[in-house]
C-alpha cells in the first residue's frame, strides 16, 4: 500500500495548509490541515461504517443505508493522541434485527476495521446504534 500526500501551496484554502493525497490504488483525498487529526477520525469512521455495511449484506440483511457520526477527546499534550472516541450508528433497513446490527458493529472493531483497532491502543472506544425502518 502507498500514499503520496503533496501541499498544494495553500491556494483554495482557509488555513493555508492544504494538501492532496494520492493513493496507490487511484483515490484522491484533498484536506485542509486538520489541526486536530480529523482526517484520522473520518478515516475511521469510514472504515468501521464500510465494514458494517459489508458485514450485515455478507448475512443477507436488507440493508439501505448506514452513517456513524464520531466524538473524541484527546490528550492534553502532544502527541495529543485520541483518549475516547464514541460511534454512534444509525443504520436503516427493512426488517433488520438490533442483534445483527450490534454483531456487525463488534466484529468490526474487534476483528477487521484496523484504523480503530489501533485507535483503540490510545483510546477508549464506545457504540452505540439506531436502527431505522426503511
Amino acid at each position: 500500500m502507498e500514499c503520496t500526500v503533496s501541499w498544494t501551496g495553500g491556494t483554495g484554502t482557509r488555513s493555508g495548509m492544504g494538501f492532496v493525497a494520492e493513493t496507490g490504488s487511484g483515490h484522491t483525498i484533498a484536506m485542509d490541515g486538520a489541526p486536530d487529526m480529523e482526517t484520522l477520525l473520518a478515516g475511521t469512521g469510514g472504515c468501521t461504517a464500510y465494514d458494517v455495511v459489508l458485514i450485515l449484506k455478507r448475512g443477507r440483511h436488507d440493508v439501505r443505508g448506514c452513517s456513524v457520526k464520531l466524538t473524541s477527546q484527546r490528550a492534553e499534550v502532544d502527541p495529543k493522541v485520541f483518549t475516547a472516541i464514541h460511534m454512534q450508528f444509525t443504520v436503516t433497513g427493512k426488517g433488520l434485527a438490533p442483534a445483527a446490527v450490534e454483531r456487525a458493529i463488534a466484529m468490526s472493531h474487534e476483528k477487521y476495521c484496523s484504523a480503530s483497532i489501533m485507535l483503540g491502543k490510545t483510546a477508549h472506544i464506545t457504540t452505540g446504534f439506531e436502527i431505522v425502518e426503511a
